[in-house]
């Protein structure tokens, strides 16, 4: 039996397998914590929105709050459903009034609906839930997660008490990072971590998602392993590329720039983004740094409007080679 439950761990999602389980096991959002443990105390949360980017514990918290207000009860009185996959009128007319409108089992008098990637929702749906969250707000307390608030229209906004997630810090990072290497036994050295953070951008899902990726292939992460997993260049191939076109070789900048997609199957929106942040570490002129910002802002838009990626590319280091 223990031999059963052993192999279940090991098939998890790290994800899913670190996800925090209270209040004290969160980390980066101190302030959002406090607040949302001082509602389930009282044991009267209003609707709430939580906005921010991905992996920073927006769904986490939801569902501590769910477990700390219903603890047994909590597949009773919690509904979650992501607005990606159900973005229309009719899931809200139905499926969402039926749950809200039925009273919730247990000391606390409301349920909860998790509504997930709710900037996702149609405009009509959108107005179908900004009524129902008004009509059944006795039984029921609507809890919606987004990454972009202003897509969701001014009346919903006005019901909920928002709260505006940041992406985690290198300290909070690095504390998660280093409890996962302890528990599954990864030697990770700082600078590893270091690259984590910077790769996944304060995203805590990605960061665990690379991890597990890399300990797939071996116990010893190290900063290669790293940019295999993910397809990315490293930063000294991108500057290399950079050098070349600034110093007017474009032939050679073209080259590299052709050899490195390959090696790495990048797309060109891969290769723009690290493009745009290996600027900066360029010894050039800092007026000529804004030039090529500015340059990459309009490759991007071009690619983003269907062009041929590798032609825009060849066109950003034409530009940055022109004397």
């Amino acid at each position: 039996m223990e031999e059963i439950t052993n192999e279940k761990e090991d098939s998890k999602l790290w994800t899913e397998k670190y996800r925090p389980q209270s209040f004290s096991e969160v980390k980066g959002q101190t302030k959002i914590v406090e607040r949302l443990s001082a509602f389930v105390k009282k044991k009267n949360v209003p609707h709430m929105l939580f906005a921010g980017p991905a992996g920073v514990g927006k769904t986490t918290l939801a569902l501590i709050v769910a477990k700390k207000l219903f603890s047994e009860n909590r597949r009773y009185n919690l509904l979650e459903l992501n607005a990606s996959d159900d973005r229309g009128i009719d899931v809200i007319r139905n499926q969402v009034k039926d749950f809200a409108r039925t009273k919730a089992i247990g000391d606390v008098p409301f349920k909860i609906i998790y509504l997930d990637e709710a900037d996702s929702l149609t405009r009509e749906a959108q107005q179908a839930l900004r009524r129902t969250m008004e009509s059944f707000s006795q039984t029921c307390r609507f809890i919606l997660s987004c990454n972009y608030s202003s897509k969701l229209i001014d009346p919903i906004q006005s019901r909920c008490t928002i709260f505006r997630f940041k992406p985690l810090d290198k300290e909070a990072m690095k504390v998660i990072i280093s409890g996962v290497a302890k528990n599954e036994d990864l030697k990770v050295p700082k600078e590893t971590i270091d690259l984590l953070y910077e790769i996944s951008n304060g995203d805590c899902r990605r960061a665990e998602n690379i991890l597990q990726s890399c300990a797939a292939i071996s116990k010893n992460i190290t900063d290669k392993l790293i940019y295999e997993i993910i397809s990315a260049a490293r930063p000294k191939e991108i500057k290399e590329i950079l050098e070349s076109a600034v110093n007017g070789d474009f032939i050679k900048s073209r080259e590299v720039l052709l050899e490195t997609m390959l090696n790495h199957g990048l797309s060109g929106m891969d290769v723009i983004n690290q493009i745009q942040k290996e600027i900066w570490n360029l010894t050039i002129d800092d007026n000529k740094k804004l030039d090529m910002i500015e340059k990459c802002g309009e490759v991007e838009f071009r690619m983003v409007e269907g062009s041929d990626e590798f032609i825009q590319l060849e066109s950003l280091l034409a530009s940055f080679s022109k004397k």
